[in-house]
């Protein structure tokens, strides 16, 4: 059986703009089996194939670009699945375009930190996921052992924290647990990943003050930029002395550690970063005070920082962008007494973001491709998935999405797949909408079903 797929908008390998293409996947294999430079209109290539073999889709002008790849993604399932889980974070993904999720280790229970509860994890997604699902493992204090294990039973790479958590499960790790991890993965796991979450409170930190809990500038003022800073020149530094192990930035936004990157990858260190649409399309001046729904660590800062991610993000110096989807119940994030030093931390925004990064970049002149190689290609380099993901190419998994860049809508609840419909783009105005979203060539959402899943089943596999 084979799925084809033609438009005359087309985002190929190599381009920045779509041009006309027909893409063929085997359905047997969920493979890309070949990619034709021309657009074969409706029905045309039909003939010779036996009724049901072959799956045409005819998508005229709207645009078809490779499945999206989210690569911080917080699923939450086992444990926390009432705040999200994979079922819903999954529907959520594929309304979006989004077709292959990196599950962080952290706010499960048990967190992604052993084997076992890794199989404990898989065992709870089976059968629930929507798009594709591979998982991050967790580096914590003495856990180091753990890691070749978790990578032959098939996670990533491993996620850190340079600040405390706030979860008794998962720690933070001091700048000797780094020693022990890094040299562990130096000798044993060179192809692996060190993913940071970069804030570091050190002796010279400013201390945190309390006088108006519901003050946005008040919770911005305790995580200042020098707590990245910190956090990153000690990753860069620990990478002279580890120069074989891949480090990762998560969710940056300190523009004012933006120069030590620089200089690091010009020193040819293996620093990668990722940014997050909060960063890129919100800024401080305008969260109200009491606004818990905007609070995130690292916060969301001034409108001046967010231009300066977006130049580096342009220039090269950040590689990638992610939702870093945390959502948690609604009443964790406090809303009536609007405390942000009590309330969760965490922006849910799972599935808009294509249409938050397009709106927002449109206005800066950003192209489609950009776009695509920020949310696709390089995510699916960092989760080591570059031979599979992220492209749409012959031998590649036939994930693909059928878009449409110019109508625009305001965000609403209906629009909102995740289990707790609370995000601070409610009431934006958005550009592009997905209509169709295919994985392995399998039809895992359309626009023109009620609610968009009515009849489909979930057919995403565990990576």
């Amino acid at each position: 059986m084979l799925l084809t797929v033609t438009s005359r908008n087309v985002l190929l390998p190599d381009y920045d703009l779509p041009r006309p293409a027909t893409i063929n996947v085997d359905l047997g294999t969920g493979k890309i089996i070949e990619v034709r430079l021309r657009y074969i209109g409706d029905g045309a290539c039909s003939e010779g194939w036996a009724p049901g073999e072959l799956h045409f889709v005819d998508a005229g002008d709207k645009i078809v670009i490779p499945g999206l790849v989210d690569a911080h993604v917080h699923l939450e399932e086992p444990g926390n699945q009432d705040w999200e889980g994979f079922w819903t974070g999954t529907q959520a993904a594929a309304a979006g375009g989004v077709t292959t999720l990196v599950d962080m280790p952290v706010d499960s229970s048990p967190p992604t930190t052993t084997p076992r509860n890794l199989d404990i994890k898989r065992h709870s997604a089976r059968g629930q996921c929507w798009v594709d699902v591979g998982f991050w493992g967790g580096a914590i204090p003495r856990n180091q052992a753990e890691s070749g294990p978790l990578l032959s039973a098939g996670v990533r790479g491993f996620k850190c924290f340079l600040i405390d958590t706030g979860i008794e499960e998962f720690p933070c790790v001091s700048e000797n647990d780094l020693h022990a991890h890094m040299s562990h993965l130096q000798h044993f796991a060179k192809n692996s990943v060190m993913i940071f979450h970069a804030e570091m409170q050190t002796a010279s930190s400013p201390a945190r003050h309390r006088l108006n809990p519901r003050s946005y500038q008040e919770f911005l003022s305790s995580r200042p930029q020098e707590l990245e800073i910190d956090a990153i020149t000690l990753i860069t530094r620990l990478q002279a002395i580890y120069p074989s192990v891949s480090c990762h930035i998560a969710h940056l936004s300190a523009a004012a550690a933006l120069p030590i990157i620089r200089a690091a990858k010009d020193r040819g260190s293996k620093l990668s970063v990722e940014t997050c649409f909060h960063y890129l399309c919100l800024s401080a001046e305008d969260i109200p005070d009491g606004a818990t729904e905007y609070k995130c660590a690292p916060p969301i800062r001034e409108d001046s920082n967010r231009n300066l991610l977006w130049d580096a993000l342009v220039d090269g110096t950040i590689d990638c962008v992610t939702s870093d989807h945390s959502p948690c119940l609604i009443e964790m994030k406090g809303l009536e007494c609007g405390d942000f030093m009590e309330a969760w931390g965490g922006v849910s925004s799972l599935g808009l973001g294509l249409s938050l990064l397009w709106t927002e970049g449109k206005k800066r002149g950003i192209s489609l491709g950009q776009i695509i190689r920020w949310m696709s290609i390089r995510n699916a380099e960092l989760a080591g998935l570059s031979g599979t993901k992220g492209q749409l190419k012959v031998g590649h998994d036939g994930d693909l999405v059928i878009w449409d860049p110019e109508p625009e809508f305001k965000v609403s609840k209906e629009h909102l797949y995740f289990k707790n419909k609370l995000t601070p783009y409610e009431g934006m105005t958005l550009k592009g909408l997905v209509h169709k979203t295919f994985v392995r060539g399998r039809l895992a959402y359309d626009s023109a079903l009620q609610d968009g899943f009515t009849g489909l089943q979930p057919s995403g596999e565990l990576l």
